[in-house]
């Protein structure tokens, strides 16, 4: 497949990226486990070298994941390579290192800063190349002052430019009429679809970068009506955003039977149900690219896979469209 752009800033990444969201370890949010179970650096580090070795140039984090965690495994992954990366990462909630605790959120423009180096001196770089508000929903008079302290950011050269992780069309508009607004990063996968976000991002030449492509592993086809997951996994912790996908630790009934009715259309051509997930994706529009989480290497190599056999077909979108509908 060929590169894709983020949006207006015109830098070149890979069809996908990678998510690095359960390399952070276990931490809490709302008094809720906000991980993915154990994980272990020097698997999470052989990952990400792994992606770089395949062409996957995209690394997404956030200075929330394992409070600052994420972004320490991943600034060891890339030393001495740093010039194959586009480093995406987030700010605006404020954690306890010491709890491993997210707690409330500081969009002032000194805070944005002093994240901003942290998140720096972490990943080991002296230029961040997509900085991304990660705060859900924000007021109009702190959308703007975070966009002005951004602005002047990518004057000093510390960011090179910046989006918002949201699934707010209405707030995305406002937001990507700022200059250097490139991306809006939001959920999207086969059983969530977002098309007037997808239609803002092509309109607004904005990277429309996905999300939970995989629908937090669900669309990996492991689970069944008996899998269970324990209150230490984001997906049994009892969050409300996970329900609609993961409802009291368990697959919804619902939406394995959606999966079930388009199985074999995404694995056509010898693709996994993974593959076939992401080719959906790609096949929605040119501005897309999925960021698929990871925690081992052969994840990596499955998930990159699906560049070699790209979108889906105008056919095959139809039928999907049909089925599900």
């Amino acid at each position: 497949m060929n590169c894709r752009i983020l949006g207006k800033s015109g830098i070149k990444v890979s069809p996908m990226g990678i998510g690095s969201w359960a390399i952070g370890g276990q931490f809490y949010m709302d008094e809720k486990i906000d991980g993915y179970g154990q994980t272990n650096d020097e698997t999470s580090i052989r990952a990400i070298q792994t992606a770089l070795d395949l062409g996957i140039n995209l690394i997404d984090t956030s200075d929330a994941y394992g409070i600052g965690h994420s972004e320490t495994v991943i600034g060891k992954a890339i030393e001495g390579r740093r010039n194959q990366v586009i480093l995406a990462t987030k700010f605006g909630y404020m954690g306890n290192e010491a709890t491993r605790t997210l707690k409330g959120y500081n969009l002032a423009p000194g805070y944005i800063e002093r994240a901003c180096e942290a998140s720096m001196k972490r990943l080991k770089t002296d230029t961040i190349d997509l900085y991304q508000l990660h705060v859900w929903e924000i007021g109009l008079s702190e959308m703007d002052c975070v966009a002005d302290t951004l602005e002047r950011m990518v004057a000093k050269g510390k960011i090179r430019t910046y989006g918002w992780s949201t699934d707010l069309v209405n707030g995305a508009k406002l937001f990507s009429e700022n200059l250097n607004c490139s991306t809006i990063q939001h959920q999207l996968n086969i059983l969530q679809d977002a098309p007037e976000m997808i239609r803002l991002c092509e309109e607004r030449n904005l990277a429309s970068i996905n999300r939970s492509p995989l629908a937090m592993g669900f669309l990996s086809g492991k689970f069944n009506r008996d899998s269970t997951f324990s209150p230490d996994d984001v997906r049994g912790a009892g969050h409300s955003w996970t329900e609609e996908v993961f409802k009291n630790g368990r697959p919804a009934p619902e939406v394995l039977e959606k999966l079930n009715a388009v199985r074999e259309i995404l694995t056509s051509s010898g693709r996994t149900l993974v593959q076939g997930s992401l080719a959906w994706i790609w096949a929605k529009s040119n501005v897309t690219i999925p960021i698929p989480g990871f925690k081992t290497p052969q994840q990596i190599s499955e998930n990159a896979g699906a560049m070699e056999l790209g979108a889906l077909t105008r056919e095959q979108m139809e039928e999907i469209d049909q089925l599900l509908n």
